[in-house]
């Protein structure tokens, strides 16, 4: 019996091993995903906005002719955004309200309780947007490069003023 824990402990070490090592992947598959659909959903309603206009009145949002190509701009910059890992945090808030909103209005009559809700895809990519919004980028990142370059930047900073003390005139 000891030697079956023991073999289920051995494996159970080396999957939390390869987890830890994979941990990147999950959100960088999310923010792929994700951006990915959204950029090309916005580029699409981008090219056919009198059908989107047209759509979104039909929905009774108010003003079509200003919200669906804003709708289909933040669509599209948002989704070019998670795509590229730059502001990631701050790119998905606008398409977690754009999703809220398709709920509301497209999705309304197909919502009779939460089994119905959680079944919608615009309920997962919210889920997805939260978690990549909470999480971040990822390692495969411009946010990643960014933040790693500013902290470069941050420790170089306190070298570079005593250097400047040290060698300037008194």
């Amino acid at each position: 019996m000891s030697s079956t824990i023991n073999t289920l402990l051995a494996i159970r070490r080396l999957v939390r091993a390869i987890a830890d090592r994979l941990q990147w992947l999950p959100p960088t598959l999310a923010r792929f995903t994700v951006g990915w659909v959204f950029l090309w959903s916005g580029w699409g309603k981008l090219h056919s906005l009198d059908k989107i206009v047209e759509f979104f009145g039909s929905l009774g949002i108010p003003h079509p002719e200003l919200q669906a190509p804003f709708a289909s701009g933040t669509e599209f910059v948002c989704g070019a955004l998670l795509l590229a890992g730059l502001f990631t945090r701050v790119a998905s808030v606008p398409l977690v309200i754009t999703m809220i909103v398709a709920i509301v209005t497209a999705q309304r009559e197909n919502v009779s309780g939460l089994g119905s809700l959680f079944g919608l895809v615009e309920f997962l990519y919210i889920t997805l947007l939260i978690w990549i919004g909470v999480t971040g980028a990822g390692p495969l990142s411009l946010d990643h490069l960014l933040v790693r370059l500013a902290e470069r930047d941050e420790e170089r900073a306190p070298a570079a003023a005593l250097r400047s003390c040290a060698t300037s005139p008194r």
